[in-house]
């Protein structure tokens, strides 16, 4: 459990969602892994609304009441005018309870014979000539390398692990959102929807959501385009959408970060190297959601890894089986709806009230029309 072990098949580095995924998979088909946090605790902080669609968690995983705060049977997005439109599909999805989920995965990688080290934060890359081949930690006090064939970078949107691996990871701020969340306790909501907002005078070229967890509790968040928070932070565009929709609300927690609302890097694989989830931003560019984009490229990372490595041959050529799978599970559409977003980030105020109008005269719209 509290090994001091300096070699590895693989080294994943961060216990999200993408770096558990790649760690249970890469484990349950045989390779000996190792998989480091730097935080003291697997799910903490929550940096995100916490929804996921019911098709990937029943893809991995049985739903269970434990990391399941809400079941998502619907979604209403409000035009700037006040005006909303109301989708349902049965069964579409969930609000998670990330401190718990995410401890899961990071069991069923346990399970599968991943190692786990908390309070383990990677300060460098070793080199056989341009090829990584070992991690640099630092886990309370203590530094050491452990040596690998195969690294994976999935240590978030700011990720270090694929700039020292020589990946550009630069992303412009047209496409980064800028986003603060509270979770609000003495809130009223419709516990069976999300809601989402849009228009420049609440989320500038993003939009605001309520993702309900109990009968009195949601997340409560913004998201803002980079290029509109230089005159005012995500924060303060929240604080009037809560002091407008939630005068009397209790915060119990709040958290800021930022989003890639772009398309897949052009590089996520190098020799001996892999990029995953918000590190590679692989996040559907409408919406901001990256949890089920990081699982499914995950499991495909870490197969793939272990493919490559039982062949003694694991060069970004041979590696590349990654990005071709990644594209045809979510990485094509993915650019389909990033040409969505950059259609829809150009529309103003009153196209938007127009379109709700519209729309709101079909009857009971769902989400496959």
């Amino acid at each position: 459990m509290f090994s001091t072990k300096e070699s590895f098949d693989v080294v994943v580095v961060g216990g999200g969602p993408g770096g558990a995924m790649t760690a249970w998979a890469a484990a349950e088909n045989g390779m000996d892994v190792l998989m480091i946090e730097k935080d003291r605790e697997i799910g903490v902080p929550v940096r995100c609304a916490e929804g996921i669609g019911a098709d990937v968690i029943h893809r991995y995983l049985d739903p269970d009441p434990r990391w399941i705060s809400a079941k998502i049977e619907g979604v209403r997005l409000y035009a700037p005018s006040g005006e909303s439109v109301e989708f349902t599909e049965e069964g579409m999805g969930y609000v998670l309870e990330r401190r718990v989920f995410d401890r899961e995965l990071a069991n069923h990688a346990g399970k599968a014979g991943a190692e786990i080290r908390v309070s383990t934060c990677a300060t460098g890359l070793e080199f056989a000539g341009d090829r990584p081949c070992g991690v640099k930690i630092l886990t309370r006090g203590r530094e050491s390398t452990v040596r690998c064939r195969v690294v994976i970078a999935a240590d978030g949107v700011e990720s270090r692990v694929a700039r020292w691996a020589g990946i550009k990871t630069l992303i412009a701020l047209r496409d980064l959102e800028v986003t603060t969340q509270y979770l609000l306790d003495n809130v009223v909501t419709d516990k069976g929807y999300c809601e989402f907002f849009v228009g420049r005078g609440v989320a500038p070229g993003g939009y605001a959501w309520i993702f309900p967890k109990t009968a009195d509790t949601a997340n409560v968040g913004i998201g803002v385009c980079g290029r509109y928070t230089r005159q005012k932070s995500s924060t303060a565009y929240l604080h009037d959408f809560i002091e407008n929709r939630f005068p009397d609300s209790t915060p119990l927690a709040m958290v800021v970060g930022s989003v890639p609302v772009a398309t897949t890097l052009d590089d996520i694989v190098g020799d001996g190297v892999m990029v995953v989830g918000d590190a590679a931003h692989q996040v559907n560019p409408i919406s901001g959601g990256g949890i089920g984009t990081a699982m499914i490229a995950g499991e495909i990372a870490g197969r793939v890894c272990a493919e490559a490595i039982k062949d003694g041959d694991y060069s970004k050529k041979r590696l590349s089986k990654y990005r071709k799978e990644w594209d045809e599970a979510y990485g094509s559409h993915q650019k389909r709806v990033y040409r969505v977003k950059e259609a829809v980030s150009k529309l103003t105020d009153e196209t938007l009230n127009a379109t709700a109008s519209k729309l709101r005269k079909k009857e009971s719209p769902t989400l496959r029309d």
